[in-house]
């Protein structure tokens, strides 16, 4: 039977059946969205989609909810949310209506779950604390969107439903730019892959355009490569590999006395005709051919060694 009805909760709304609404909207997009709390709504039946309300999860009747005891663990025992059932049953389609690759769906579907998912599963359901983020827990997704929710001293009848609607669409942007950014990684990984092949034991990987490098890096573990140059409009550009995506330390930096120095200055102090740019903190340094970025790569790597 086709789905007429996306029913959630009326009242205040959180991230996760916030962020179930934007997968479930985009499988079923001529469904209405109902918020509400009437008992008669919240009865299951074949043309709906219950989540965040009703008081259990049963994925056969469509409902999907997390607030009863006790409420559903995933296979480690970390519980869900609203947001980690319905991704966990909808997701895999969800990435499909979005021309994810049927080859990619299940390791995207996956990363998704663990980098995006979970930790909102864990923040709705207490077991982290948002000061995990340290001082900046402000501008984790849940408080972002969660800014968005109507005023205290707003009295208009409808001010939670209006601001549902008016985070809806922010909120769907964040996840379709999460999905289109892990795609293009996995996209990305064949094209390095070869490109290390082809760099074989030298330390500088050359890339035909910026692109995410570093899973493949570490996947080869191609630990001997410590620069990456690729071209940048009529540019080209010199970087340092970052350790991590955690830290800003790098495998190597440039050297020091390009730090900060352009054109001229650059060029007297590399001996390169060409060179144009060094960043201050010496992560990337930038060329207006080929062959004056390699040979600032060269430079580069005889400067560590």
């Amino acid at each position: 039977m086709t789905i007429t009805h996306l029913i959630t909760h009326s009242g205040g709304f959180h991230a996760d059946e916030l962020l179930s609404s934007v997968v479930l909207r985009q499988l079923f997009p001529q469904a209405e969205l109902k918020r509400t709390r009437d008992r008669q709504w919240l009865t299951p039946a074949a043309d709906k989609i219950i989540y965040d309300v009703g008081g259990s999860y049963n994925a056969e009747q469509q409902i999907f909810d997390h607030h009863q005891r006790p409420g559903p663990l995933r296979e480690d025992e970390q519980p869900f949310s609203s947001f980690g059932l319905i991704w966990a049953h909808y997701g895999r389609d969800y990435l499909a209506a979005l021309d994810v690759p049927a080859d990619d769906i299940e390791a995207i579907h996956t990363t998704f779950d663990t980098k995006f998912v979970l930790p909102i599963d864990l923040l709705d359901n207490g077991a982290m604390e948002p000061s995990v983020a340290g001082p900046l827990s402000i501008l984790t997704l849940p408080s972002l969107l969660g800014s968005l929710k109507p005023v205290f001293d707003d009295t208009s009848p409808t001010a939670d439903d209006d601001a549902f609607l008016t985070a809806l669409p922010i909120a769907t942007n964040f996840v379709e730019a999460t999905i289109r950014n892990l795609a293009a990684k996995s996209r990305a990984k064949s094209i390095v892959f070869a490109a290390i092949a082809k760099a074989g034991k030298s330390p500088i990987l050359e890339l035909p355009m910026g692109m995410p490098y570093r899973s493949a890096l570490d996947q080869t573990e191609a630990d001997h490569i410590i620069f990456m140059v690729n071209p940048r409009g009529e540019d080209w550009t010199l970087n340092g590999i970052k350790l991590s995506s955690e830290t800003f330390d790098q495998r190597a930096d440039l050297p020091a006395e390009w730090a900060g120095l352009t054109d001229a200055a650059l060029e007297n102090a590399s001996g390169v005709k060409g060179a144009k740019f060094c960043h201050n903190a010496r992560f990337i340094a930038v060329a207006d051919s080929r062959e004056a970025i390699f040979k600032m790569a060269d430079l580069a790597v005889k400067a560590i060694r």
